[in-house]
């Protein structure tokens, strides 16, 4: 009730503004976020690799339409080939409204999908059983339904979808025992001024190098309903939200779950640069504490001093953008600095991304090579309740006990065709963020990273995308997997192909208020 009535009164606070406040807000005007797995996404993040398009929000997503739209509108286009300024112009036509005032839009689409594994993700679908378990192989349908209200300074916005894919993905925690499964994919209400937005409902959001799920706040959680806050200019930026994890059951008594997360997010020049922190809270009758909830309140300063039983993460974000861009995320959950007595010798929790991107002649090739790690206890915490879990999904990572390089070739050989070939290496040991931490006594034999039998996986692949117009499109991804030590079985080697297909059609309409 306590987390309910913040919420309301946070939102009644800092919306109000925002509707009535007219004559004293600034012309900034409102706009709908671009889904992360919107069709135009994929050449958006080309174009910005290979150095067409400035980044509107460097180590932020999802961005907005109206400053994509933007970015666009700036390229210069006498430097680019004619594949990608005719790709340039195709996604400027899918993001344009000719409505200067308020406004309702309505998208939506049908579409038909067939692949030999069940995840979003080919990296996630390697086994037969485990967490990285593929499910079966399907062919599905789907469609969806777009509708969104925009006003000069507060969006609205719902997104609903139905995809029988669902029922045989092992991340969806829905009802699954259905013909069609279906989903709110967003709904929010966005109000937003010039020093800032208040932000309340559900959206995928990642913090980090873009196109890389962050250490801690991704879009891998299904439908993360929470509440945001954003202060300050695009060049300094206090960035804040809180949500509420699923309850779960222990020992028969229901025990409340919380996260908040904030950083401070600088972006002068071609840097970026974000500080940032995590807190999960547990309890079986504990509230959203009003000094965790505090976006201007350090949360492991307030572990410290209000002696809560938190699980603490700290991080950071960096990116230099120039001919060749340097990029990366640091996140440190637990390090022991004391070995004194045999608590002490937990071994150090962190994860990491560093990697380097780049473009080659005129937008039609970009490139990236990256490298991450996330070490075997890396979320898990001694109150087994304490992870950043959602429904058993990672707000951040889905895995831990793995580093993993991969490199990516983008390529827009012609008009709406973009095409990426990729190498990737996965180290995987058998920790895994859902089983129970370990105890004192286990500490000398549990590794930092690489826990028993490391399962190897090379990965080479060829995926796609075609968006034939603004209302077809094409995507496809064929990858040949090379697995050794096959679910940890020391000398199992195994060769697997995953492919998926995919096509949609869409549809929009906008027209004023009345």
């Amino acid at each position: 009730m306590r987390l309910r009535l913040a919420l309301l009164v946070a939102t009644l606070l800092l919306v109000r503004p925002a509707l009535t406040g007219g004559a004293r807000l600034a012309a900034q005007q409102a706009s709908p976020y671009v889904p992360l797995e919107h069709w135009i996404m994929p050449y958006v993040e080309h174009l910005i690799t290979a150095g067409v398009i400035d980044d509107p929000s460097p180590l932020t997503r999802p961005l907005r339409r109206a400053d994509v739209l933007r970015a666009l509108e700036a390229a210069d286009t006498l430097r680019l080939s004619v594949a990608t300024t005719a790709t340039l112009h195709r996604l400027e036509a899918a993001l344009a409204t000719g409505q200067r005032g308020p406004h309702v839009r309505i998208e939506g689409g049908v579409g038909a999908a067939a692949a030999n594994y069940a995840r979003r993700e080919p990296l996630a679908a390697i086994d037969s059983t485990g967490p990285r378990r593929s499910g079966p192989g399907h062919g599905t349908a789907n469609a969806d339904l777009d509708l969104a209200l925009v006003t000069s300074h507060v969006v609205a916005v719902t997104h609903l979808q139905v995809d029988t894919r669902l029922k045989y993905d092992a991340d969806w925690f829905g009802k699954k025992d259905r013909v069609i499964a279906g989903r709110t994919a967003e709904a929010y209400v966005d109000a937003r001024w010039r020093f800032g937005d208040v932000f309340f409902g559900r959206l995928d959001r990642n913090w980090g190098p873009p196109g890389i799920q962050g250490l801690l706040l991704s879009a891998n959680p299904y439908g993360l309903d929470h509440l945001a806050l954003a202060v300050g200019t695009p060049k300094v930026q206090l960035q804040a939200i809180a949500t509420q994890l699923d309850d779960r059951d222990s020992s028969g008594t229901v025990v409340h779950r919380y996260m908040m997360q904030h950083r401070l997010l600088f972006t002068p020049g071609g840097w970026g640069l974000a500080l940032w922190e995590g807190s999960v809270l547990s309890g079986t009758a504990r509230s959203f504490d009003l000094w965790y909830l505090n976006p201007l309140n350090a949360g492991i300063v307030e572990q410290w001093n209000n002696g809560g039983n938190v699980n603490s993460f700290v991080g950071l974000d960096f990116q230099r953008r120039g001919a060749v861009t340097l990029f990366g995320q640091l996140m440190l959950d637990d390090i022991q600095v004391d070995r004194a007595v045999a608590a002490d010798k937990k071994p150090t929790s962190y994860a990491l991304t560093v990697g380097l991107e780049g473009g080659v002649g005129g937008g039609p090739t970009a490139w990236r090579a990256w490298y991450t790690r996330v070490t075997n206890l890396t979320y898990r915490n001694e109150d087994d309740l304490q992870v950043p879990l959602y429904h058993l999904l990672g707000t951040g990572r889905n895995f831990d006990d793995y580093d993993q390089v991969t490199v990516t070739l983008g390529v827009l050989p012609r008009a709406g065709l973009l095409l990426t070939p990729e190498l990737t290496v996965l180290r995987q040991g058998e920790g895994d963020p859902r089983q129970p931490h370990p105890t004192v006594a286990e500490y000398p034999t549990t590794a930092t990273i690489f826990q028993g039998v490391v399962e190897r996986t090379l990965r080479g692949a060829l995926s796609g995308t075609f968006a034939a117009s603004g209302r077809l499109s094409f995507g496809f991804d064929a990858g040949v997997h090379r697995i050794t030590n096959f679910q940890h079985a020391r000398g199992d080697t195994r060769t697997r192909f995953l492919g998926s297909v995919s096509l949609s059609y869409r549809f929009r309409h906008e027209g004023a208020l009345p």
